[in-house]
């Protein structure tokens, strides 16, 4: 088979989204199937150009033309047919967002990473509050599969866009390769990681780590590590001023190599999220052996299990006293530990690529059915 699959999320400066389609795409290709496959990563950008060594073992389509005009054509007019920019047939044309990639022929899967589109279109880009919610539903439907990152998510893919659960497959992300680390940092932090944007719910964590430093003055300080998003600037007026300045650090994007160490060298993940369709930082932080601190909503729970605590994303005191619980008792961060390292244990980028692979196949015999 000839696999598409939209790399675009992955061009530049990986968050969520874009780790996914990464780690997945070199999944696939180091774990290559008994019958013959060509997985194909395409990418389009005016500026940014795709390493054609990006994942060595996959083919590279990098084409010039800006990502929002494409993206318009794509979206709105259904053209041009991806086997366009390839130059061959394609068997599936696969995007890691709501929307079709238009095919002439190939089987059409679409991912669903979360529906907070739907919920709160006011904390997305304007474009994805200018096409997703009035489209997601009808190229869902129209999919010849459907991929949830978790089952929280399949869910609301089956009962807000109306897809059965028959043409919908879970295909979890995976843990990354790291060692649990063997003690705690002696000056550990706590870690947040994430785009600093409105969905993420940075607001409620620095009130929460505020209060904190009035009932606790030597608490350790607080990491906001992430790209800039819509949030950037508040964030940086805020954590400027008194009592927040010199105890919050931002120390923006952070590379994948980068991350291992940010990790290990945290006493505690907050993940204070008003929804996440998988929440890959909470894996990764588990599997360092860093306790997490979540908000109690979307797939966090179904992710991080009874390894995690959880808060309600508004409590501000509540998450405030698992702050100050956490610091205080080390036997609790032990125990949080060693459950993490278990609960990450689940979930394998080898188990994600064989799940894809699954798909795809249900997804070329539906479109062979489809087209009789």
């Amino acid at each position: 088979m000839r696999i598409l699959l939209d790399y675009r999320p992955a061009l530049r400066q990986r968050t969520g989204v874009g780790e996914y389609v990464h780690e997945l795409a070199r999944a696939l290709v180091a774990s290559p199937p008994a019958s013959p496959e060509e997985i194909v990563l395409f990418s389009s950008s005016w500026k940014d150009r795709l390493d054609p060594q990006v994942i060595p073992g996959a083919r590279t389509v990098d084409r010039r033309v800006p990502v929002s005009l494409l993206n318009f054509s794509w979206h709105r007019l259904g053209w041009p047919p991806a086997e366009s920019f390839v130059g061959a047939a394609l068997d599936v044309a696969h995007s890691f967002h709501p929307l079709l990639l238009p095919a002439r022929s190939a089987a059409r899967v679409v991912t669903v990473h979360d529906l907070d589109f739907l919920d709160a279109p006011e904390r997305t880009s304007a474009e994805i509050r200018r096409d997703y919610p009035a489209l997601a539903a009808g190229h869902a439907q129209r999919a010849d599969r459907v991929i949830a990152n978790s089952r929280t998510t399949a869910r609301d893919v089956q009962q807000r866009l109306g897809v059965p659960e028959s043409r919908i497959t879970v295909c979890y992300p995976g843990a990354p390769g790291w060692t649990p680390r063997t003690k705690e940092p002696q000056a550990g932090y706590l870690l947040f990681l994430g785009a600093l944007e409105p969905r993420k719910n940075i607001g409620v964590l620095l009130d929460a780590y505020e209060r904190l430093l009035g009932e606790m003055p030597e608490a350790p300080s607080l990491v906001l590590a992430g790209k800039a998003g819509a949030d950037s600037k508040l964030i940086n007026a805020r954590v400027a001023d008194r009592p927040l300045a010199g105890r919050v650090h931002l120390p923006g994007y952070i590379t994948s190599e980068q991350r291992e160490q940010l990790f290990k060298g945290a006493l505690a993940f907050v993940m204070p999220s008003h929804t996440e369709g998988f929440g890959m930082p909470v894996v990764e932080a588990m599997t360092a052996g860093v306790p997490v601190i979540a908000a109690d909503r979307g797939a966090l729970p179904e992710v991080a299990g009874r390894a995690a605590r959880f808060f309600e994303p508004d409590d501000v005191d509540g998450l405030t006293a698992l702050l100050k619980t956490i610091i205080a008792d080390s036997g609790m961060r032990s125990a949080m530990r060693e459950s993490g390292i278990a609960q990450a244990s689940q979930y394998s980028w080898r188990s994600s690529a064989a799940a894809l692979r699954d798909a795809w196949t249900l997804a070329v015999e539906s479109r062979r059915s489809t087209r009789g």
